[in-house]
């Protein structure tokens, strides 16, 4: 095993890859190349190389701070048209998110990924390029921005080109991706239709986590046991940390006082999978007569959809969801639940005539219809903003977390005088036990573990554990380093 960063791959003294890698270049042993998620939480991107063979696994964006997000617009350091496939892990926007300006640079491959996946991708992205094609024309028409004219990283047509190019396949078939290189996804129980994704060339064998569920999640089942690889590529969102035991009275704590002042309670959530885990919980706490019976609205025509996806494959059933998965999801219904898919109901919601809970997204508070409740209902003393998932660095919702006083939507500043409450039992990421557990329930132990897709102290804290506690060779990848799989 060599761990170098290849000539071909010019790296700067910050990590960044320049430049193309040639693709006459061929290595005796099949490569892996960290393209992205090395040191931060978002960006995945991995380049594994075999022969003539180029199969890039997840294409997610940069979220968070603004030199993280400028790495999107970075002209990609592979030729998007010499990719052969994408192998995809999941539809959370930092996993797939770049699919669409990979194809608007030149991608004609496959993309290879469960069909729950393709479905939800096709929901994430379309809304993606929304968010961004909004986000540009509000920025043009008030002259907020520094680009003239500010440009969306890819459209609605890119999105819907990149589509086409989705092949779905089961959990546990074996897909060949041409010159000996073959994928297998494996159940990851993070959202509906996230996997392990194995890729084999030859004798050599190496496995992505993607992003780990928990054993706990009320409607899929846990991840499945890593594959015996060689190499093994593991998330580290919470590789420093372990998640408290859930405290149900957080959130419904929130909810009594919020309702009580007169005032709105705001959950930013991801439109896949968190929204329906915060749903669930909110008609667990009414029924239980914990929190008051007041109007439940899902602001998000994608967190809609989403529920769908999921209460499709239920009645399917799919074989990544608990039995009792269909039960869970109509439970859902008992709330005075309204569903608010059109601009002109969402803009309503501004200024609600009564207390309310109002679920939309995004998760982070990064873009979506979410922003705008914020800016017009942050100053008000009587409201909340119950953050319900992990804030990345730089967003708006991490800033709420950390305090801040005041917050830039639109170009202007909002002061923040509502109350905040963050309720960590949402998590669907695996935490440091759950991630060192996993790795050692391999039937057989990896050579070597590369750990990614986290914060750089907490990838840090979990390969430290995992060579201390499992003795194995754990390496925190830089961003462009290339490596021999084992």
């Amino acid at each position: 095993m060599a761990s170098d960063t290849y000539p071909d791959v010019q790296t700067d003294v910050d990590g960044h890859t320049h430049g193309d890698i040639e693709r006459d270049h061929i290595t005796p042993a099949p490569t892996l190349t960290f393209l992205g998620a090395a040191g931060t939480v978002t960006g995945s991107r991995f380049l594994v190389e075999s022969g003539a063979s180029r199969v890039l696994v997840d294409a997610g964006l940069y979220q968070g701070v603004a030199s993280l997000r400028r790495r999107n617009w970075t002209p990609f350091p592979v030729s998007p048209a010499g990719l052969d496939a994408v192998v995809l892990t999941h539809a959370h926007l930092d996993h797939c998110g770049f699919l669409p300006r990979l194809v608007k640079e030149g991608f004609t491959g496959r993309i290879v990924s469960t069909r729950d996946t393709a479905d939800l991708a096709a929901i994430v992205l379309r809304d993606s390029a929304h968010i961004q094609e909004e986000d540009a024309r509000w920025a043009n028409e008030g002259g907020w921005s520094k680009h003239r004219p500010a440009l969306p990283l890819y459209d609605s047509g890119d999105v819907e080109a990149t589509l086409g190019l989705f092949e779905p396949v089961e959990f546990g078939d074996r897909v060949s991706l041409g010159d000996g290189v073959a994928a297998t996804l494996l159940p990851a129980g993070h959202i509906l239709g996230s996997a392990v994704a194995l890729l084999e060339s030859g004798s050599r064998r190496v496995a992505f986590s993607g992003d780990l569920g928990r054993p706990g999640h009320p409607l899929l089942l846990p991840p499945a046991p890593p594959p015996p690889v060689g190499s093994l590529v593991v998330e580290s969102t919470y590789g420093d940390r372990t998640h408290p035991v859930p405290d149900p009275d957080v959130l419904a704590g929130a909810v009594r006082r919020t309702i009580a002042r007169g005032g709105t309670v705001l959950v930013p959530a991801f439109a896949v999978d968190r929204t329906e885990l915060v749903l669930l919980e909110l008609q667990r706490l009414s029924d239980l007569g914990q929190i008051p019976r007041v109007p439940v609205y899902v602001d998000s025509p994608m967190a809609l959809a989403t529920l769908d996806v999921y209460r499709r494959a239920a009645r399917r059933p799919s074989p990544q969801l608990r039995g009792e998965s269909t039960e869970v999801l109509d439970a859902i219904d008992h709330l005075d639940l309204h569903a608010v898919r059109d601009a002109t109901a969402s803009r309503e919601l501004n200024e609600p005539e009564y207390p309310c809970i109002i679920v939309s997204a995004s998760g982070m508070a990064t873009g979506g219809r979410i922003v705008h409740h914020l800016a017009h209902q942050v100053a008000d003393h009587r409201n909340s903003v119950v953050l319900t998932g992990y804030q990345a660095e730089g967003t708006r919702g991490r800033q709420l977390l950390d305090g801040a006083r005041h917050l830039k939507m639109y170009g202007r500043y909002v002061p923040v005088r509502a109350e905040v409450v963050q309720v960590p039992d949402f998590s669907v990421h695996a935490d440091a036990d759950e991630l060192v557990a996993w790795v050692a329930s391999a039937q057989r132990p990896p050579h070597t573990v590369y750990v990614v897709h986290g914060e750089a102290t907490a990838g840090a804290a979990l390969a430290r554990r995992l060579e201390a506690e499992l003795g194995l060779c754990a390496i925190v990848p830089r961003e462009g380093e290339r490596v021999l799989l084992d």
